[in-house]
């Protein structure tokens, strides 16, 4: 057999099978000019949910987990600290992979509006939200929201 190692010394020369690259017989037929207009404006939309949903596995969605486990295990400290857990990872993975969803069909969509796209922008959307989200959600945190000291219980 030919993908057998011992027939080349051990050494995978050649390709393995199944993974030859795609040939079409002719090039796709490209859409209309307003077609790709509004593949584009799509793109731009799922760009911008993107962001949105790297923003909110920064602090919305773990404190929503939170405030959660707080209702469902209000008196017992030990309970609320798993729920919490398990919410709180959920969620984000969650997000993680709503994300990835919507950066494949990002992928898709910008194929469709004519350009030649072969990976995604999660990585660099991810990246950017996130020196954009951390310190916004710092100085929220050290300023007004957590850290703020509270004057006799006011």
């Amino acid at each position: 057999m030919r993908t057998d190692p011992t027939d080349n010394g051990g050494l995978f020369v050649g390709r393995r099978p199944g993974t030859a690259p795609v040939r079409y017989a002719a090039l796709p037929r490209q859409g209309s000019p307003a077609r790709r207009a509004v593949d584009r404006g799509l793109a731009a939309v799922l760009l911008l949910v993107m962001v949105a949903v790297t923003a909110l596995v920064w602090a919305p969605l773990p404190i929503a987990a939170m405030w959660l486990a707080s209702q469902v295990a209000p008196g017992n400290a030990g309970l609320w600290i798993v729920v919490a857990l398990v919410l709180v990872l959920a969620f984000v993975f969650g997000g993680l992979m709503l994300l990835r969803r919507i950066d494949q069909a990002w992928i898709l969509v910008r194929r469709a509006s004519g350009v030649d796209q072969r990976s995604g922008v999660l990585g660099r959307v991810f990246a950017a939200t996130t020196c954009l989200v951390v310190p916004i959600f710092t100085v929220w945190f050290l300023l007004l929201g957590g850290l703020r000291p509270t004057f006799g219980g006011l």
